[in-house]
C-alpha cells in the first residue's frame, strides 16, 4: 500500500507570484498536468479562477485540467469524476467553504479525490477549500466550528488570516474543540504535509498553530 501524496493547505491568494510552493508540488505529482476544481468559486468566477490557473501552471510548465463540478449534480458525473480519480495533481481553489462542502460531501468525486490522494497524487487546496479539508471545520459564517470533510482531522484552518481581527482569532481559538490544532495560514503560503508525515511551511508568509488556547509547534500536527 502506497503512502498518501503531499497534501499543501494554502491560505490563500492563489496561483500568483509568492506561491512558489507549487512548483515542488508539480515536480512531487510525477506529472505535467494539473487537475482543477473551482467548485468554491461556483458562484464568484469559476471561469475566471481556471484562467487564473492555467497562467500560472503554464509558467511552471504544466497544463490545466479543469474540473468543472460546479454543483452537487457535477460531483456524481462519472466521466468528471474520472478525471479526479487519475490525477496526480488535484487542486481545489478558494470561494465558498460551504457550498465547496455541500457539493464533494458524501459524493463519488470526494471519493475519487480521496482514493487519488492515499495512492499517492498531490492534493493542494486554497483558502475556502482548506477550510473544508478538515475537521472541525471554520465555519465562516462567524469564526466557530462546523463539520468540515476531514482529510485530516483534529486539524482546522484559519485562511487569509491577516486578514482576520484580532478579536475573531482570540474567538475562534478559544472556541475550538478539545485536541484540534487551528492553523492560521498567511496567503501566499503554505502548511505542506510531505508523504512522509511531516510538516512544513513555505510561501511568503508565517503560519501560526494554536491548540487548547495556546502557541503550538508542528510536531502536534497529525502524522
Amino acid at each position: 500500500m502506497s503512502d498518501p501524496g503531499p497534501l499543501a493547505l494554502v491560505g490563500g491568494g492563489e496561483w500568483r507570484a509568492g506561491c512558489d510552493f507549487d512548483a515542488s508540488l508539480l515536480a512531487a505529482s510525477g506529472g505535467s498536468t494539473v487537475v482543477v476544481l473551482p467548485t468554491a468559486a461556483a458562484y464568484e468566477g469559476a471561469s475566471a479562477a481556471v484562467s487564473a490557473s492555467k497562467d500560472w501552471f503554464g509558467g511552471l510548465g504544466a497544463s490545466v485540467s479543469p474540473v468543472m463540478a460546479l454543483g452537487r449534480p457535477d460531483a456524481f458525473d462519472p466521466a468528471q469524476v474520472a478525471v479526479v480519480r487519475e490525477a496526480r495533481f488535484v487542486y481545489l481553489g478558494g470561494g465558498s467553504a460551504l457550498h465547496l462542502r455541500s457539493v464533494l460531501k458524501e459524493s463519488p468525486m470526494w471519493e475519487a479525490l480521496l482514493s487519488a490522494w492515499r495512492e499517492g497524487a498531490v492534493v493542494a487546496a486554497s483558502a475556502a477549500a482548506a477550510m473544508v479539508l478538515g475537521d472541525p471545520m471554520v465555519d465562516p459564517r462567524g469564526g466557530a466550528f462546523t463539520l468540515g470533510l476531514g482529510l485530516v482531522e483534529n486539524l482546522a484552518v484559519l485562511p487569509e488570516a491577516a486578514t482576520w481581527s484580532h478579536d475573531r482569532v482570540r474567538r475562534t481559538i478559544r472556541l475550538a474543540p478539545a485536541g484540534v490544532v487551528l492553523a492560521a495560514i498567511d496567503a501566499q503560503t503554505a502548511l505542506i504535509r510531505s508523504s512522509a508525515g511531516g510538516w512544513s511551511v513555505s510561501g511568503r508568509g508565517t503560519v501560526r498553530l494554536y491548540q487548547g488556547g495556546a502557541e503550538v509547534g508542528t510536531e502536534v500536527l497529525p502524522g
